[in-house]
């Protein structure tokens, strides 16, 4: 695997943006169903799968 190495003893900060997974997504929108309010769900893939499930 590789490695980066990051020299110059200057801390790192900032944000990675992480792309949605339908593998991901499917079992928190069941789990969605368990709540008392509404829930917002952000960064969702468009997939058949996902849209199918959300309609249940």
């Amino acid at each position: 695997m590789a490695k980066i190495l990051i020299s110059g003893g200057v801390p790192l900060n900032g944000e990675v943006g992480i792309s949605g997974a339908k593998n991901a997504v499917l079992p928190i929108l069941a789990g969605c169903l368990l709540a008392d309010e509404p829930v917002s769900i952000g960064n969702v893939p468009h997939l058949h799968d996902v849209d199918r499930k959300r309609h249940v």
